[in-house]
């Protein structure tokens, strides 16, 4: 199986369970991992033959930025189920890490994170 990766692109939105999340927004960061053939597109040197990693970024982007959610878990949830839905015929699987660096917790620590992996990685 081959890989793309998308590393550590970062959005504001206003997503959380609590107020000042949905009221202030904050940033998020997601990493995504697509499962797919790249060999036909290693051979031809042809973007038709793979999947457009810049369109995956404004899928994401409209997300993560879109309408909020109360769980980044349910934010993860979306992103993988339109990519395996608009890639369908590209995409066997994919993994979403969605990151959240600072959320209103009280206490020291680097982030808060969701890590899924729908379909075949």
């Amino acid at each position: 199986m081959d890989y793309i990766h998308l590393n550590d692109l970062e959005f504001y939105g206003y997503h959380g369970a609590l107020p000042e999340e949905t009221k202030l927004g904050q940033i998020f960061r997601v990493t995504i991992t697509l499962a797919c053939d790249l060999k036909k597109a290693g051979q031809t040197d042809d973007l038709a033959e793979t999947v457009n990693y810049a369109e995956v970024f404004e899928l994401c982007k409209e997300i993560v930025e879109g309408k909020p959610c109360l769980l980044i878990e349910a934010v993860a949830e979306k992103i993988a189920g339109r990519i395996l839905k608009d890639y369908e015929a590209k995409v066997t699987g994919c993994r979403i890490q969605l990151v959240k660096p600072n959320p209103p917790i009280a206490g020291h620590y680097a982030s808060v994170a969701v890590d899924i992996i729908r379909g075949v990685l």
